[in-house]
């Protein structure tokens, strides 16, 4: 960083005692260390184990072996671009977003945050910019002390809970305008640009739509707007879950991702023509997304809980298809003129490392342009999935799927992706480590 860098840093970070130094670990939650706000500007250099990368959900971590048998440091250096005061926070803390680079500089392979990286260099490589897009979808309950009972929506302004009955609806009745405005508030504050908000279909279910741009930002906004939402939610004796599946009986929440590819220079849609007809290129990038869809759901799907999501299919397609504007198709083309034509990947689940699914979907519709993929034809109306666009439909599944790949090898590296296989089987095991109580309930009395 420049001296005039460093100057300008410091007075954005004057008053400020601590950074909270962080980088996405393979589920996308934020891992890291507080520095004191001297050392950070000092430069020195911060340092994490490997292994903190390959952290599964429950806190453990797979065989040594995975992530090197040293589990050596790797160096974690903060994006001058994504170090924000913490607009929530009673003490002065501010929060850096971090690469994972090894301590010869390079970026580690088991960053998310780089592979993400790596795949927008593949694009710039040919003159062309990925333009991304995400939806994200949310619950907003009352605190759940006993994970053994379900989540509830917290109590409205009449003292009743919500039954279902709100989805689009702007009423106020829910009480959560304190909440929502200070979570605006915090966007702002961070930079980042919120597009549309709505109630969604569920049970005290909510979603926000970031504005498009570069990949790597729009990973990085969403990666923040989740760890904002669950903090204000803290600040105001709320739970904000973003399970793909929380409640029974309600719809599932979803991470969206529309993309489209620009020349770089030009900035023109590769994916329409001069008369606004879809170009080869489109149909390639299609390809690419199915070819790669049933290999990645894995990434896309990481959690079991995920696939709770994924077997009621409305609105939460399981499928490779694609299609014009209909919400059961995997791949859907939303209305819109030429220069926005874009393609929304609709299988990534709120669950979903932004970061990952962002950098498979994009690898995926790169590998389509590469080798010149056609699609199938698109579907309308109620269709049938065909076997070849079917997709994996449990965690186990989906794993295995991924450990077959030479796709997944080829274009995230032999090392990732054996560690990412090693974490999520070890959550799969401590899922069935666990009896349910549908269990106990229903086979009980048949045994």
């Amino acid at each position: 960083m420049t001296t005039d860098g460093q100057r300008s840093l410091a007075q954005r970070l004057t008053g400020i005692d601590e950074i909270e130094c962080v980088t996405p670990d393979l589920n996308g939650v934020p891992r890291g260390k507080v520095m004191t706000a001297e050392g950070f500007l000092e430069g020195r250099r911060l340092q994490m184990a490997r292994g903190v990368l390959l952290q599964c959900i429950m806190g453990g971590y797979p065989p040594a072996r995975f992530y090197g048998s040293d589990d050596g440091d790797l160096a974690l250096v903060a994006d001058p671009a994504q170090i924000h005061r913490l607009p929530w926070s009673k003490q002065p803390r501010a929060f850096a977003i971090c690469d994972a680079d090894e301590l010869t500089g390079e970026s580690s392979s088991l960053s998310t945050r780089g592979q993400l990286k790596a795949v927008i260099a593949r694009y710039a490589a040919r003159g062309l910019a990925p333009v991304v897009a995400t939806e994200i979808e949310f619950f907003v309950f009352a605190p759940n002390t006993d994970p053994t009972h379900p989540f509830q929506p917290p109590l409205g302004l009449d003292g009743r809970r919500e039954d279902g009955h709100s989805a689009f609806s702007v009423s106020s009745n829910n009480g959560l305008r304190p909440f929502f405005s200070e979570v605006y508030e915090c966007m702002a504050a961070l930079g980042l640009p919120r597009d549309t908000f709505m109630h969604e279909m569920g049970v005290s279910q909510f979603e926000i739509n970031l504005l498009h741009g570069d990949p790597l930002l729009l990973a990085d906004q969403t990666f923040l707007f989740k760890h904002l939402l669950k903090e204000v939610a803290l600040k105001h004796g709320l739970t904000v879950v973003c399970m793909a599946k929380p409640l029974a009986h309600t719809p599932g929440s979803s991470m969206h991702i529309h993309q489209s590819i620009v020349e770089i220079g030009s900035g023109r849609n590769v994916f329409s023509d001069k008369a606004g007809e879809p170009t080869v290129t489109f149909r390639h990038f299609i390809g690419g997304q199915q070819a790669g869809m049933a290999d990645f759901t894995a990434l896309f799907a990481p959690n079991v809980n995920s696939y709770q999501r994924l077997c009621h299919p409305y609105a939460s397609p399981n499928n490779a298809c694609w299609s014009h504007d209909n919400r059961a198709a995997g791949l859907r083309i939303p209305a819109s003129s030429p220069v926005a034509r874009r393609v929304e990947n609709r299988l990534p689940g709120a669950d979903a490392n932004p970061y990952l699914a962002i950098a498979a979907s994009l690898a995926a519709g790169l590998h389509g342009i590469e080798n010149e993929l056609e699609p199938s034809e698109p579907i309308q109306g109620e269709f049938v999935v065909p076997d070849n666009l079917s997709l994996p439909c449990t965690l186990h599944a989906a794993l295995e799927r991924l450990k077959r790949s030479q796709l997944a090898m080829e274009l995230f590296g032999k090392e990732f992706i054996e560690g990412y296989i090693a974490s999520k089987t070890m959550e799969l095991t401590s899922f069935f480590d666990e009896i349910t109580p549908w269990e106990r309930r229903v086979l009980a009395a048949q045994a």
